[in-house]
């Protein structure tokens, strides 16, 4: 896959034994579309289904070209990633494998959050999403000629899993070339993320494929990048808490000057990640309970 746009339905080949098919669903958040991984020759695994959507389905039918599909891999359960897995999965009989359904993998601070209800968020929740078989932290997956290693990657989402493949990775949503990630409590989880890079940046791991856009082939890089650019973002937030109390989409006024006005709710919610995150750290605190609304101040 190059950095030109490739058609939607056709297969394009990355390297031995790996192939992706886009799906249908561009969009500001999807970017060209979800990337749908097939792995292996003779026996398939099939990364990320997709969305629901028939088009989606007939396209990997075909890429599959009868062969078996012995595993269906989810990373996580955002509409455009698990809706389409059962589908597949009645087509060719193969398990889905995933960490646990839309509410798994949820830190005390977010479950707690979620429950309250003052925290917003739930964009493109498959709530329907029930795997048939639950992977752990480090569970290995083997194919036919082909082994994967599950890795619990939280952050941009609870359930989240990036799959290890020798020096490769399927990184989901996680890590991305064309945009960071979003996270957007209680769903998303910045303590979490910036933990599962600090895992990520302890693998093997030197390309990246992940479920939007080209692959990555300077994956560390790419990953510090991220980093760095979270850290960025939090010494922004603290200095602009430095002139006063703040709402945090007074701060996203603040603090975005270049990015397109449709998108400035979703950076809202990556500031309000941070904010809980500085909460998590004792290094910000909110004036009465802590919600979606709350003004917020330096401790």
């Amino acid at each position: 896959m190059s950095n030109e746009a490739p058609k939607a339905g056709v297969p394009v080949q990355l390297e031995d034994g790996l192939s992706c098919v886009l799906a249908p669903n561009p969009s500001p958040m999807t970017y060209r579309g979800t990337n749908t991984y097939l792995l292996g020759k003779n026996n398939l695994a099939v990364i990320d289904p997709g969305p629901l959507d028939d088009e989606h389905l007939a396209a990997l039918i075909a890429a599959i070209d009868g062969r078996p599909v012995s595993h269906i891999l989810v990373t996580h359960s955002h509409l455009d990633h698990s809706p389409l897995a059962r589908a597949l999965s009645e087509k060719t009989a193969a398990p889905i494998y995933a960490f646990g359904d839309s509410y798994a993998g949820r830190s005390k601070i977010m479950k707690t959050l979620a429950a309250s209800g003052e925290m917003g968020g739930g964009e493109g929740v498959d709530h329907d999403f029930t795997p048939d078989i639950l992977l752990t932290d480090g569970e290995v997956i083997d194919g036919d000629a082909w082994t994967l290693t599950a890795c619990h990657t939280p952050g941009h989402f609870g359930n989240h899993l990036s799959f290890l493949w020798g020096n490769a990775a399927f990184t989901g949503d996680h890590l991305m070339g064309w945009a960071s990630s979003l996270v957007s409590p209680p769903d998303g989880d910045l303590t979490d993320f910036m933990a599962s890079c600090a895992a990520l940046s302890k693998t093997a791991m030197t390309r990246a494929y992940s479920a939007h856009g080209a692959p990555i082939f300077d994956a560390q890089s790419r990953l510090a990048d991220l980093v760095s650019h979270r850290l960025t973002r939090e010494a922004e937030i603290l200095t602009a808490l430095d002139n006063g109390p703040a709402t945090s989409v007074e701060l996203t006024n603040r603090i975005y000057h270049d990015i397109p006005k449709p998108l400035l709710p979703m950076a809202q919610r990556n500031v309000l990640a941070h904010l809980v995150d500085l909460i998590q750290r004792e290094k910000a605190a909110s004036i009465g309970p802590l919600s979606a609304s709350a003004q917020f101040v330096l401790t």
